[in-house]
């Protein structure tokens, strides 16, 4: 995994909508991990929350489709780490949204029993609570890679 860029944006320009939820639905982890539904906000909640930031911070990652899951767990644990660096420089409620489903652990037992091992580590995917990531970057099909955001102030 390496980053391909981070981008300042207006928080304000995100959009959040039912449709990435429906879309969601259709991933073989929905209802499975404390990152997906029904174990987030609603998209009107999320909408709501989004609305009281000012900025947030966009990044593209370039992943190996070989090794995904891997990929995946170290651009989540990347964002954590922005996160970190940013609620230290005061911003108490910066929170980073991870690239799909949550998959911290390599054997998820919240798929077992519903008790997560990374409560304070979990965060909901952009596509469950309804972030159309297509509303802040252009998608090219052809790249394989992630988004994630962090919502900072």
């Amino acid at each position: 995994m390496h980053i391909i860029c981070e981008k300042e944006i207006d928080a304000h320009n995100i959009i959040v909508s039912p449709r990435p939820v429906w879309k969601c639905m259709t991933c073989p982890m929905h209802g499975k991990t404390a990152s997906c539904p029904p174990f987030v906000p609603s998209w009107r909640e999320a909408r709501e929350w989004i609305c009281s930031f000012q900025k947030a911070l966009a990044a593209k990652f370039a992943i190996d489709m070989d090794n995904y899951e891997k990929e995946k767990r170290s651009v989540s644990y990347w964002l954590l780490e922005k996160e970190k660096k940013y609620f230290n420089e005061g911003y108490l409620y910066a929170f980073a949204l991870f690239p799909g489903n949550c998959n911290l652990c390599y054997k998820c037992e919240f798929e077992k029993t519903q008790k997560c091992a990374y409560t304070t580590k979990v965060r909901p995917s952009l596509d469950a609570i309804g972030i159309e990531i297509n509303s802040l970057t252009r998608i090219d099909f052809t790249e394989s890679v992630l988004y994630g955001l962090i919502l900072i102030d």
